[in-house]
């Protein structure tokens, strides 16, 4: 044995106690100081180091007091400190003679010494552990993950007595639990199989399992609970858990980056945490084994999850009343003897969850803040202590007249003051201030998680995404108004088209590589509020961008702390929208709505509102390994009692409603006043029903009152956005810039040209010109009959359809007709007016109810009118396009050598 050796043989750490100031090594053992790194050459050298190292593990250690864990969105927390689990399953085991369902306490110490040797932090069990071990976690710095065991592979739910019987073990196994400090979750089940929760219905099984984690936390208020579920059964809505668990094996690191990116959209803004990954060294070999598990682990820590269990210790298993002998998944053999894939885990976990490369790339974090000296100190503080090597802050203090400058002064950052230009022009004045190659946005209001950056980066080093996203998470303990807000619609929300691609990422959270941003021209000015990042974001896309989603990427967003503020920036919102519905009038629909390709992402589990008919995708007999949840209505209908737009309707009804206090036979207009006002209601109760607040435990009286100002807040939001558009400019009556009616009727035309074009180019030149005159025009989709839609307002539209005759020669004669397409609904309304006003002046009724009837219809009919002009005269384009043929003829001669006279091509 050498002399490193043998001093390491009597003393193995004395270089780590002495740097780490602690007497007893035991509980922290490095992962890589094991038999072969300490410098054991021989055999005979490494046999004499690994007993000596079983001695001293074998030793006790003193207790060490842990703080219980915590959620603060989507990690865990021990105090202050984040706590990313980094462990290994440890069971089930045959009972002993004791009874109990665990090795002796010698070998639980010594496997407890060794998971700690080997940068592990945390165990899951799958019965309910003796005190006893506890303690030795808890001796060894480990947290444990108790499963409450229950007979889940039968029909369980179809004699009471047995349930009774399952509710009182879940109980008394979180009794025995309570209040130790090595407890890190209680599990109240795993893996319920497919076919039993296909048999009685995902609702059932949902409500039960509500009813555990309720049961145990009358228990243990503070504990943590969670349910371990997997793949076949991924459609289960559990959104009263502290986190989500989910075992996965994926031997595909490709799908299991994409998996994962799944489960971390469907669990919203709670931790995510993978209770099981492995792979059996039996079937696939050691080395095999060591190299799959190598990634998943770091795929796992990567993805943003706050954890990862793998399965399992050792190879000893018994399960069922027998070993199980044909599986091998352990990290060590039945005999405690280490396998390759110990080492490999023991380095992954020595990692931190996104690990350097030294080459990050250089970041700008820009705060742009307008009287935020009430907020920003936080967010300077937490950008301070943020986990990343190479980066710089920029604090623009757009014209404040409060201490803003000052506070910002206090800390490690540039402060640049200007006079008020809005938001976007303080966006750029970071951005050209900044000298990273990715410039990161975030408000003075907001404060980041300490990776932030190390997840934003990572994204943007392995993808080809131009800017990225994270999301948008209410702080805890911000008070009940804030609280209210931050479950009530109209937040900063990101919109994803896949699960890892973005539509739009609010810009609280928006990094973008900075030449991309120069090359756009950064911000518009005219946003000086609000819009400004979903602009910018079209504008990306538009140059041929791709937006990035990383869901760990999470910063701390404080929402509006009063109803007041929340209507203000409602209004804000609303405002904004109209200046971008005159920019971009292809993204609104008739009535001033966006239209979004993929979907909108709150930070919450998905609900199931009411009007949504959701199914399960089982698979032929439930075959399925991977079942998901499917939404059989479009989600813009189911929430249509809750959008501006039905609003309006219902003020349309109360007007008329109104006018039957003059006249009576108005009145029967009462009762679908009353059934479109009790859809709003129904609505919004239905959605506040299925909020969930956070935070310890509260008296009836103070639940009743948040979900009753969330209510509230759920009825505002659209009356606001609606008034802060219609003082803007966007109505549904609104005009277009440049209103080309349609002259002498004509609908059908034809264009020569004797160059040959192909359809789509014909189609493509209307297409932009129609959107040249600020209309949305639409495509015709595989089933269309119709190519193009201009939409003229919300009471007009036309169709467009062409065909194209090959004439030879190059020559083609293009056939354009324009159909005019007039609502259905604004017509009947017209008509149904004009009725009434008839029929209140031949019944003699107030005049001034008929002249108003009459004034409405005439007004509605005229306005179709005008509509379908304005969408027939965005297709109308004879001349335009004989020029466009002429043009590109006289275009085609010049290329040939011939004379072109400048003057008359402009002609």
């Amino acid at each position: 044995m050498n002399e490193r050796a043998r001093g390491l043989a009597t003393d193995p750490f004395p270089r780590w106690r002495k740097s780490r100031g602690v007497a007893d090594p035991i509980a922290d053992t490095p992962a890589e100081l094991d038999a072969g790194s300490l410098g054991a050459e021989s055999q005979a050298d490494r046999d004499h180091l690994r007993n000596a190292l079983n001695l001293l593990r074998e030793r006790p250690s003193p207790v060490r007091p842990l703080s219980r864990p915590e959620v603060h969105g989507k990690f865990l927390f021990r105090g202050t400190e984040k706590l990313c689990l980094r462990g290994v399953t440890y069971g089930t085991f045959r009972p002993g003679a004791n009874g109990e369902d665990f090795p002796s306490r010698e070998v639980v110490d010594r496997d407890f010494a060794q998971i700690a040797a080997a940068h592990g932090n945390a165990v899951r069990t799958y019965t309910v552990p003796p005190r006893w071990l506890l303690d030795a976690a808890l001796r060894h710095g480990l947290s444990v993950m108790v499963g409450l065991p229950w007979e889940q592979h039968v029909a369980f739910l179809d004699d009471e007595e047995r349930v009774r019987s399952i509710e009182h073990r879940v109980v008394e196994g979180a009794r025995a639990c309570v209040g130790h400090p090595a407890l890190l979750a209680l599990v109240i089940g795993n893996e319920i199989p497919a076919p039993i929760v296909r048999w009685y219905g995902r609702h059932r099984v949902e409500q039960f399992l509500e009813r555990l984690y309720d049961r145990v936390k009358r228990v243990d208020r503070a504990a943590l609970v969670t349910y371990v579920n997997f793949p076949s059964t991924e459609y289960l809505q559990l959104p009263f858990l502290d986190f989500t668990s989910f075992n996965v094996y994926l031997e595909s690191q490709d799908k299991l980056t994409a998996y994962l990116a799944r489960l971390q959209n469907l669990t919203g803004d709670r931790p995510l945490v993978m209770a099981e990954i492995g792979l059996d060294s039996r079937r696939n070999g050691e080395e095999q084994q060591a190299e799959v598990l190598d990634w998943q682990v770091r795929t796992t820590f990567e993805g943003g999850c706050a954890g990862a269990f793998v399965f399992a210790w050792t190879d000893e298993w018994h399960r069922g009343g027998f070993d199980i002998e044909d599986w091998d998944f352990g990290l060590t053999t039945r005999d405690r003897e280490p396998k390759t894939a110990l080492r490999t885990v023991s380095t992954a976990f020595a990692q931190p969850p996104v690990p350097r490369t030294g080459s990050e790339p250089r970041i700008s974090v820009v705060v742009c803040s307008y009287n935020g000296a009430r907020t920003i100190r936080r967010s300077l503080e937490a950008l301070e202590d943020l986990d990343y090597p190479d980066y710089e802050v920029i604090v623009v203090d757009d014209g404040s007249t409060d201490e803003t400058a000052a506070v910002a002064r206090q800390h490690r950052c540039r402060v640049i003051s200007t006079p008020n230009g809005g938001l976007s022009a303080a966006r750029n004045v970071g951005a050209k201030a900044a000298d990273g190659e990715i410039v990161a946005y975030m408000d003075d209001d907001a404060y980041p998680d300490r990776d932030w950056l190390s997840y934003l980066a990572h994204t943007f080093r392995s993808t080809d995404f131009v800017a990225v996203g994270g999301p948008n998470i209410p702080p805890p303990a911000d008070g009940l108004a804030a609280e209210c807000v931050g479950h009530a619609p109209g937040g900063p929300i990101h919109v994803l088209l896949t699960d890892q691609e973005a539509e739009h990422l609010p810009g609280c959270n928006m990094a973008v590589r900075r030449d991309r941003l120069q090359d756009i021209g950064g911000f518009d000015p005219q946003f000086r509020v609000a819009g400004d990042d979903v602009d910018f974001c079209w504008r990306l896309q538009e140059a041929g961008g791709r937006l990035g989603f990383n869901p760990a990427a999470a910063i701390f967003h404080h929402r509006r702390n009063s109803v007041r503020a929340y209507w203000r920036q409602q209004l804000g919102y609303g405002r904004a929208e109209a200046a971008l519905e005159r920019k971009w009038p292809q993204k609104y629909n008739e009535a001033g709505h966006v239209s979004w390709a993929g979907r909108l992402y709150d930070g919450h589990p998905p609900a199931s509102p009411s009007g949504r008919r959701w199914q399960v995708y089982h698979g032929t007999w439930g075959s399925a390994p991977f079942q998901s949840l499917y939404d059989r209505r479009p989600a813009a209908l189911a929430h249509l009692p809750l959008m501006p737009e039905w609003y309006l309707v219902l003020a349309g009804l109360a007007v008329l409603t109104g006018l039957g206090l003059a006249w009576t036979p108005l009145l029967f207009l009462a009762p679908f006043l009353f059934v479109g006002g009790a859809l709003v209601v129904a609505e919004a109760l239905t959605t506040v029903r299925s909020v969930r607040f956070t935070g310890p435990p509260r008296r009836r009286s103070e639940r009743w009152r948040l979900r009753a100002v969330t209510f509230l807040l759920y009825l505002l939001q659209p009356a606001a956005r609606l008034w802060g558009r219609a003082r803007a400019g966007l109505t549904p009556w609104r005009r277009s810039d440049d209103i080309r009616v349609l002259g002498r009727g004509r609908r059908n035309w034809t264009v020569w040209s004797e160059e040959w074009r192909a359809p789509e180019d014909w189609l493509g030149e209307v297409e932009s010109r129609a959107r040249l005159r600020r209309l949305p025009v639409l495509r015709g989709d595989d089933f269309s009959k119709w190519d193009l839609e201009a939409s003229g307002g919300v009471f007009g539209a036309a169709r467009l359809r062409m065909v194209v005759e090959d004439h030879g020669g190059g020559k083609q004669l293009a056939r354009f007709a324009a159909v005019p397409r007039p609502s259905r609904v604004a017509m009947a309304t017209s008509a149904a007016l004009l009725v009434l006003a008839i029929t209140a002046v031949a019944s003699s009724g107030p005049w001034v109810v008929a002249a108003s009837l009459a004034f409405v219809g005439l007004l509605i009919a005229v306005r179709i009118a005008i509509e379908l002009a304005v969408a027939l005269g965005a297709f109308h384009g004879r001349g335009e396009l004989d020029r466009l043929a002429g043009a590109r003829r006289a275009r085609r001669r010049c290329d040939d050598g011939e004379l072109l006279d400048t003057s008359s091509a402009a002609e």
